[in-house]
């Protein structure tokens, strides 16, 4: 009786293959079923990184240890909350009870304004023919059910964020002990510099929204329009998102204006452009030089591909998404694989490999970040 003959070596190849592509579609299809939560989790990273920075922030100048310095930056992150809620809580609770209360009427007259003017009378039939299939109101619907599911993803995503912030490096250590290891270094280096990116961006960001936020308020309050403090708060937090936020933070400026007539309505809608001009064109380039800049292509093609993808939890972390996205993308594939310099020819076949795919550390050029 004959023995079997071995599996030759193509096979085993071939079979390695289609396991390890099995393998790598597994993995992605539970990646993209878990989508959700990955989304969080990176919203407990940008959370991470925000807390992260101002207890450094305590090291440097207090010169105590990081778990304590991480304490003492959420008791000043409660001390400042209490101090705003000391200060204007009364009447921003106030305002924010009149607005929920003035929208309807507000919503009803411009809608009358809209229909009482040839121009308005064109853009409703425009909407009505676009609309022609019906408008979604189930799926409409579902947003009072999916605004308490963000409540318990709230919830989730600051315990994450803290307990990330108390130990970055564990956890950055652990996702690159996952990756082979002639990349370890690499793919430690981008995320390092991943994170300080995300930190530039957020500070940047945060001078914008207070920027946003009180020029709004401001002249909504000279101009005489009802509750300038609600408003300006709403319009500083939707800043969070840039364009659409800041879009969403003028139209309901707009609208509430319209309670006032038609002219307080133009002259709000004047002051939001000027603000976004002001903010676009003068404070952000100032921030960008010392924070991280963004394409603002690359900014509104992330709100749009990501909220297809995440839905509204994926419009919200767009832009830090992106940031993260290029800088990982510059390092590991631009400056390591494209603009890197190839080994020179020899006879040797390895040596004709890129350093990137080949890995041995002594074919690659001294890398000064490294």
């Amino acid at each position: 009786m004959s023995l079997p003959e071995p599996p030759t070596p193509g096979a085993t190849a071939f079979s390695q293959r289609l396991i390890s592509a099995a393998l790598l579609a597994s993995v992605l299809a539970l990646l993209w079923k878990l989508s959700d939560l990955l989304v969080v989790a990176f919203g407990g990273v940008v959370l991470a990184v925000a807390l992260r920075a101002l207890a450094d922030g305590l090291v440097a100048r207090l010169h105590v240890g990081k778990r304590w310095s991480l304490l003492g930056a959420l008791v000043l992150i409660v001390l400042l909350l209490a101090g705003i809620a000391w200060l204007a809580g009364d009447p921003l609770i106030e305002q924010l009870v009149k607005l929920r209360e003035r929208l309807p009427a507000a919503l009803a007259t411009m809608t009358g304004w809209i229909h009482d003017h040839p121009l308005g009378r064109l853009g409703l039939q425009a909407w009505k023919e676009a609309t022609a299939d019906g408008v979604p109101w189930n799926r409409l619907a579902g947003i009072a059910g999916l605004t308490f599911g963000m409540l318990g993803n709230a919830a989730l995503l600051v315990i994450m964020g803290i307990f990330l912030a108390s130990e970055p490096g564990t956890y950055r250590g652990g996702i690159v002990r996952l990756m082979p290891m002639p990349y370890r270094a690499r793919i430690d280096g981008a995320l390092v510099e991943s994170g300080q990116a995300l930190r530039r961006w957020l500070l940047g960001q945060s001078f914008s929204m207070a920027f946003v936020g009180g020029a709004t308020a401001l002249g909504l309050w000279l101009l005489g329009i009802a509750l300038p403090l609600a408003v300006g708060l709403i319009a500083g937090l939707l800043g969070f998102i840039p364009f659409f936020g800041a879009f969403a933070g003028g139209l309901l400026a707009v609208l509430l204006a319209f309670m006032d007539g038609p002219t307080a309505a133009l002259h709000v809608a004047l002051l939001c452009v000027a603000i976004q001009q002001v903010e676009g064109h003068l404070l952000m380039p100032l921030v960008q030089k010392w924070a991280v800049e963004l394409p603002p292509v690359l900014g509104i093609a992330a709100a749009v591909v990501f909220g297809a993808l995440f839905g509204l939890i994926g419009v919200l972390f767009a832009t830090p998404m992106m940031v993260v996205l290029v800088t990982i993308v510059r390092r590991l594939y631009v400056e390591e694989f494209l603009e890197r310099p190839r080994v020179a020819p020899s006879s040797s076949v390895a040596s004709t490999v890129h350093p990137i795919v080949a890995g041995p550390a002594k074919a690659r050029r001294p890398d000064p970040e490294g």
